[in-house]
């Protein structure tokens, strides 16, 4: 796999590092944190499609769960007929089992180039020279246990970037919440005011913790990784924002009037004459 990705992380080395050149008459020592966070925006928004039709898919999977369920019940020994009825089911909403999660896993080489690239200390032949650049004072290559001490510059740094990853993953935490809530069924909704599906025991526990383990990863990895980290979980954040409005206002929309627009009926108002 490291292997593969050779081509495409060499490539992304010679993008930023040259951007990084340009910007250095301007910004200096920052030139190389402005070139990561701008080349890893452009980066997700190039792959933001992908991520909004995952969004949409897992929101199409939590309106067909009672449908499924009740396949399931019906036709649990019957595995082939089961599989007939859910394939039947998908079809006519427009979605598949895998639209949850299928343009996750196409976004996951394109992530993995950009972390490796600002974790690996040779890239293109040579030395990284991106890890040789500093934020503050502190080259991006460091790792938060080079030259620990607790009253050094170099900790205040990355205990600055720590601090501003945390509050993003305890937003992210919020926005997945807000996302179960506008994509799950009424009826999935229940007892809560807020409208929020109650998660259960070990799972509930996993959604909440789960986020912040990329400051876990963060500790670990270079400066340069860490600052990847931050824009790339801030930009998802981000993205979570954006479909929870939209679909807010489709359901502002529908109250007003305007019948939901499953994937079937956005099929059929297509082909009308």
């Amino acid at each position: 796999m490291l292997a593969l990705l050779g081509v495409p992380v060499n490539a992304a080395y010679h993008l930023v590092f040259a951007f990084t050149s340009i910007l250095t008459p301007v910004l200096g020592g920052l030139a190389a944190v402005a070139a990561i966070v701008v080349f890893t925006a452009a980066i997700r928004l190039l792959v933001t499609p992908l991520s909004f039709r995952a969004l949409r898919g897992q929101a199409a999977q939590a309106r067909l769960a009672p449908q499924v369920r009740k396949l399931q019940q019906r036709y649990g020994r019957q595995p082939e007929r089961l599989q007939r009825e859910l394939t039947a089911l998908y079809r006519r909403e427009g979605t598949s089992v895998f639209a949850g999660f299928g343009p996750l896993l196409a976004q996951l080489p394109v992530f993995s180039v950009l972390y490796l690239l600002f974790r690996s200390p040779n890239v293109a032949g040579g030395p990284n020279r991106l890890l040789s650049r500093d934020l503050f004072g502190v080259p991006l290559g460091n790792h938060w246990l080079t030259g620990f001490s607790a009253l050094s510059g170099q900790d205040a740094v990355f205990l600055g970037v720590f601090a501003v990853l945390t509050v993003i993953c305890w937003l992210s935490v919020r926005m997945a919440r807000r996302v179960s809530a506008v994509v799950s069924p009424p009826a999935a909704r229940g007892a809560r005011p807020s409208g929020v599906p109650v998660a259960s025991g070990a799972l509930g526990l996993l959604g909440k913790v789960l986020p912040y383990v990329t400051v876990v990863i963060a500790a670990f990895a270079p400066l340069a990784a860490a600052v990847y980290l931050v824009v790339s979980t801030g930009w998802s954040v981000a993205e979570r924002w954006l479909f929870v409005s939209s679909r807010r206002r489709q359901a502002g929309r529908e109250t007003s009037g305007d019948p939901p627009r499953t994937g079937h009926t956005i099929r059929k108002r297509a082909h009308r004459p």
